[in-house]
């Protein structure tokens, strides 16, 4: 599932509805792969929580209303109010992406630098890791109000590239690269925890990163 993901998740989370009024997908919540509390000390319980089951939840709820609006507006071809919806579906549904990746990009047992052919994509297209890791992190602090810091890959040139996204506009439906690590720097994400020090929590947040998950992304979309 993570391979499909890794290439596709805007697909996989897109509408499924049409004109004819078919069944519709519903999207739900994913659960986590750990304990909310797991992530400690680099994120706490109730950070997780409310970013999880709060947040999230949020998104994916209001993407299935404005989903609902979408296919009644298709069906009576309404153009005007289905062009008013998108914001609403590139918000709701990017929010839902960003963060079903999120959660996979990180795990109690990550940390520490990935291995073979990612690692080495890292050193060819950055020069080093450590490099790679301030370029990231630079990009991620310096995101002006809400939004992402990104490890995405470029199908076309065949190489990593680093990129920010303002709210939730999703990397590969805004920039065409494929998403393979997100780290979220929407106040949310760690005020609870690190106040207004952002910066403290993307020195914190590499602790925690699932180089695992994010090798599988990058194979994937290699093939």
């Amino acid at each position: 599932m993570l391979c499909r993901a890794a290439c596709s998740a805007g697909r996989r989370l897109a509408p499924a509805a049409s004109a004819a009024g078919c069944r519709r997908h519903k999207h739900s919540l994913p659960d986590l792969p750990y304990d909310y509390g797991a992530l400690e000390p680099h994120i706490n319980a109730q950070i997780m929580q409310l970013h999880h089951s709060k947040h999230h939840a949020a998104y994916v709820n209001n993407l299935n209303v404005t989903e609902e609006k979408y296919r009644e507006a298709l069906a009576k071809g309404d153009v005007t109010t289905q062009v008013a919806l998108q914001p609403a579906l590139k918000f709701n549904g990017g929010g839902h992406i960003n963060h079903s990746i999120f959660w996979t990009n990180l795990s109690p047992k990550g940390g520490g630098e990935p291995k073979g052919e990612l690692l080495e994509a890292i050193k060819r297209d950055f020069g080093s890791f450590e490099k790679f890791k301030e370029k990231l992190t630079a990009v991620s602090v310096g995101v002006q109000g809400s939004g992402w810091g990104w490890l995405g890959f470029n199908k076309e040139q065949g190489r990593l590239q680093i990129a920010a996204c303002s709210n939730q506009d999703p990397l590969q439906g805004t920039t065409g690269l494929i998403p393979l690590l997100g780290i979220d720097v929407w106040e949310h994400a760690y005020y609870l925890q690190y106040k207004n020090v952002r910066p403290d929590y993307l020195k914190a947040i590499w602790n925690v990163i699932n180089w695992e998950n994010v090798t599988e992304r990058y194979t994937a979309c290699k093939k």
